[in-house]
């Protein structure tokens, strides 16, 4: 059996995507794969008596782990509705010492593979975190010109593997609560791609797959992944919905969400027609050239909807 340490921190407000991202995770898991899951979360937070705690015995594949982060960042910065649970990935290394490698995942996203063999097949030991780039970006300026890094280098921070324990050696902590004190736009993950600069192992796309890294991947000219690698992460990545998010509204990959969500234990009959009733009503207001617009663009993509 082999098991993967994996780590996600989140709030009240998102108990529901959280469990059909685990679930997600776990639909996924090959017979020897265990998955142990680590919930870092504020003290305020109610959804520790909740239904997260049937996900293993459900599944029992599985276990789950509460741990309370401090008020570290209790006054952080906050900026385009992320609070301050986004922070707390930095705290992993000291808060998480059962593992010296470990796996962090946004509860924003759909798995869509084992990553058994990926965690043990990583070597991070000449690096303090690995991730996903792109080769390009609507943020290359701000990236360059700010974080003083090239694109190529940042990584989204979404999906990481995480070497706690050269980020403990090298009492990296102390820097990750200092240089998060700054208002940086992009919060963490700012603060992960200055702290780790020279030490961040570069990821295949599947890793992490952000509506930028699609919009790449789905252009016919592009030329910087094989082919193989671009379908292979195509069929099987891990969507990262990091702009509009599927259980509020229609955007890229939403239909898939919805796949897993009906395949849960949290589905409701109820949210699910509340949404597409909602939906199909604000579809039926649309003029007709925007309607044919958005199924042109539909089929376009491949049976997804971005707006």
């Amino acid at each position: 059996m082999t098991i993967v340490p994996i780590v996600f921190c989140f709030d009240d407000n998102l108990e529901l995507p959280a469990g059909v991202c685990i679930s997600s995770l776990l639909i996924h898991a090959l017979p020897e794969t265990f998955y142990d899951i680590f919930i870092l979360h504020s003290g305020n937070c109610r959804f520790i008596t909740g239904r997260l705690n049937e996900l293993p015995l459900h599944y029992g594949n599985c276990r789950i782990t509460y741990r309370k982060v401090g008020k570290e960042f209790e006054h952080a910065f906050e900026i385009r509705g992320i609070t301050v649970a986004a922070y707390y990935r930095l705290l992993i290394p000291e808060l998480i010492t059962e593992y010296d490698k470990v796996l962090y995942s946004d509860v924003d996203v759909i798995f869509r593979n084992d990553l058994a063999t990926f965690y043990k097949s990583t070597d991070l030991t000449d690096y303090y975190v690995g991730g996903v780039s792109t080769p390009y970006s609507d943020i290359t300026d701000y990236v360059e010109n700010v974080i003083k890094t090239k694109i190529t280098q940042y990584i989204a921070s979404g999906n990481l593997i995480i070497n706690s324990k050269k980020i403990r050696e090298d009492h990296l902590l102390v820097h990750f609560k200092r240089v998060a004190l700054c208002k940086w736009k992009y919060q963490d993950m700012d603060t992960i791609n200055i702290v780790c600069a020279g030490k961040i192992k570069l990821l295949p796309p599947w890793f992490c797959m952000t509506c930028t890294t699609f919009e790449i991947l789905n252009d016919a000219n592009q030329k910087y992944y094989p082919e193989d690698v671009a379908d292979y992460a195509r069929k099987y990545g891990i969507i990262h919905y990091n702009g509009s998010k599927p259980w509020k509204q229609y955007c890229l990959n939403f239909d898939i969400w919805w796949e897993y969500y009906r395949e849960s234990i949290f589905f409701d009959p109820k949210f699910y027609y509340d949404f597409y009733s909602a939906k199909m009503n604000e579809y039926d207001l649309l003029p007709l050239w925007k309607r044919v617009k958005i199924l042109l663009r539909y089929f376009k993509t491949g049976g997804v909807v971005k707006k």
